[in-house]
């Protein structure tokens, strides 16, 4: 469903020639959040990052470039959100639940981020699903920001 008036679901996946191991630790380790989540052309800065069952976590990710085309969701330059793991099964799924802090109603409410790990035969079939997307986040941006993610991802784990 994508109306003006619905929250909307986006999803991306991609194989990653790495095991679902390595991939379920690059998802608990706040250096490597660091290095491989933000979008191409952002970077990420963790402030909280406890990755257990109903651990949470707090992060923000800010703009390379001083003139970049989108707006961030809590300054100008920057994305700042928080949330906690709601479901962790080791080398198997993640799910998030994340809001962005941010003064503009168009980005509140809890955005839930189900990461699933199936292992392949040449990799792990890495999919990502955002339910109740908030709707001021554009469709062809989150979609191009998931797919540079789970790009960088790849890069980072077959390095």
């Amino acid at each position: 469903m994508n109306t003006t008036t619905s929250k909307r679901t986006d999803s991306a996946a991609r194989v990653i020639h790495a095991t679902p191991e390595v991939i379920y630790a690059a998802y608990l380790d706040a250096k490597a959040i660091a290095a491989w989540r933000p979008p191409q052309g952002m970077h990420a800065e963790i402030y909280e990052f406890n990755p257990r069952p109903g651990g949470t976590f707090r992060m923000s990710f800010g703009y390379d470039e001083s003139d970049h085309s989108v707006t961030g969701k809590t300054s100008e330059h920057a994305d700042v959100f928080h949330g906690h793991f709601a479901e962790l099964i080791p080398h198997q799924r993640i799910v998030e639940l994340v809001e962005f802090e941010s003064d503009d109603p168009a980005f509140a409410g809890e955005m839930k981020i189900t990461t699933t790990l199936v292992r392949e035969r040449h990799g792990t079939n890495v999919n990502v699903v955002c339910e109740n997307v908030p709707l001021g986040i554009k469709a062809e941006d989150h979609q191009q920001g998931i797919q540079s993610t789970l790009a960088n991802l790849a890069q980072y784990v077959e390095r």
